[in-house]
């Protein structure tokens, strides 16, 4: 397993993965243009894959832009296995050595996606949209997280 930067040559992979999921499905896959991914990843902000025998199962892509995520999914046959919060830990820790504002994401409401950044310290900020709930990290929360607790009475 291998996770690296995004390249324009994996957009077609990244698109594979982004309508094979369950969960946070796209209306129509044609909203989310191969153009759009380009701009993400090389204009905008930055991406991340996980590649597994040279084949993208999972993505991340940050907009520096609207300080925001603007994508992180999974193959669906790989999830469950610690690659997304790879991904994201990749994502927060290169997002958060560009700025300090606080960084935002939105989500269905009831899916694991909800569980999965609750769980990973993001907040509720209201909702975005009538479908999604609003999640916040800010630099703080992300810089405790990543900072080991030392016990003062090791014994």
């Amino acid at each position: 397993m291998t996770i690296r930067e995004a390249r324009t040559g994996d957009i077609k992979q990244m698109q594979v993965v982004r309508n094979s999921v369950t969960e946070n499905t796209l209306s129509d896959p044609g909203l989310v243009t191969d153009e759009d991914c380009e701009e993400f990843i090389s204009r905008r902000g930055k991406g991340w894959v996980c590649e597994i025998a040279d084949r993208v199962v999972g993505f991340a892509i940050v907009d520096m832009a609207e300080n925001n995520v603007w994508a992180l999914f999974l193959d669906p046959a790989f999830e469950k296995k610690g690659i997304g919060r790879l991904l994201h830990q990749r994502m927060l820790d290169w997002y958060f050595t560009q700025t300090t504002k606080t960084i935002w994401l939105g989500t269905a409401f009831q899916t694991r996606a909800e569980a999965f950044y609750r769980k990973a310290g993001w907040a509720e900020a209201g909702t975005h949209g009538p479908k999604e709930i609003k999640f916040e990290m800010t630099y703080d929360v992300w810089a405790a997280a990543r900072t080991p607790r030392i016990d003062a009475d090791p014994r």
